[in-house]
C-alpha cells in the first residue's frame, strides 16, 4: 500500500479503454479505493471497488470526490443519436465531472480525447474533443493529463463498421508508418490504459498532452 491512501475515480468504465483501466486500478497498490460513477451497475465485486449509480444529467456534487479522476467517456454521433447528444457525453459530462471533482479537492484529472483534437477544427468530432481539452485547461487543475490516441484496437461491445475497416487498413499500412507517421498507427486500447496509470503516478504539476506515438511505448 502507499504511505498516503489515495482514491481514484473513474467515469467511462464500460468503454474500450475504461474496462481495462478499471482492472488495472483495482490491482495496483497505488490506490486504496477505486470509485466508479456509472448509470447502471457493472456487476463487479472487489474489496477496493465502490460503485456509484450516477445521474450525469443531474449530478450529486458530493459523489465526485477523489484524489485522481480518470475520464474515459466517449461515444459516437450514431450511437448518441445526434450531434447535441454526442456533445453532451464527450464535452459537457467531462467538464461537469472535472469541475465538481476540483471543488472537492481532486489533484489530478486524466482524460482520453483523440488524435487531431482541435477546438478550431472544421471536423465536428475533432472540434468537440478540442473544446473539452480547452475547457479543462482553464479549470486550473494542479495536474492535467490529456491522452490523444489514434484509432483504438480492442474488443468492443458493439460493432462499428467504419472502425473495423480502419483496423484492417491499419494492419496493412503499419509496416510503412515509421518516423513522423508513427503517431497515425492504430493503437491497442490496453496501451492507453497503461499510459494513464503510469502518468497518474507522476507528481509534476502542469498540463501534459500525450500523443499517440508516445502512448505506443506503454
Amino acid at each position: 500500500m502507499t504511505s498516503t491512501p489515495r482514491t481514484a475515480l473513474l467515469v467511462g468504465a464500460t468503454g474500450l479503454i475504461g474496462k481495462q483501466l478499471l482492472t488495472k486500478l483495482l490491482h495496483v497498490p497505488y490506490y486504496d479505493k477505486v470509485v466508479v460513477l456509472s448509470r447502471r451497475s457493472l456487476g463487479m465485486v472487489h474489496t477496493k471497488l465502490e460503485e456509484v449509480i450516477f445521474d450525469f444529467n443531474n449530478p450529486t456534487p458530493s459523489l465526485v470526490k477523489a484524489d485522481d479522476i480518470f475520464c474515459c467517456l466517449g461515444t459516437t454521433i450514431r450511437k448518441a443519436g445526434s450531434k447535441e447528444a454526442f456533445k453532451k457525453v464527450d464535452l459537457l459530462y467531462p467538464l461537469s465531472i472535472a469541475k465538481l471533482g476540483l471543488k472537492n479537492g481532486a489533484e489530478k484529472f486524466l482524460i482520453v480525447t483523440a488524435m487531431g483534437s482541435d477546438a478550431e477544427s472544421g471536423i465536428f468530432y475533432n472540434q468537440v474533443k478540442g473544446e473539452v481539452e480547452k475547457g479543462l485547461s482553464l479549470l486550473n487543475y494542479p495536474i492535467l493529463h490529456i491522452f490523444r490516441p489514434s484509432l483504438l484496437l480492442g474488443n468492443r461491445q458493439e460493432t462499428r463498421l467504419g472502425e473495423k475497416a480502419g483496423e484492417v487498413l491499419a494492419a496493412i499500412f503499419k509496416p510503412i508508418m515509421l518516423g513522423p507517421l508513427k503517431k497515425y498507427r492504430a493503437i491497442d486500447s490496453g496501451k492507453v490504459a497503461n499510459a494513464m496509470l503510469a502518468f497518474a503516478k507522476k507528481t509534476e504539476k502542469g498540463i501534459f498532452v500525450h500523443e499517440s506515438d508516445i502512448l505506443q511505448s506503454f
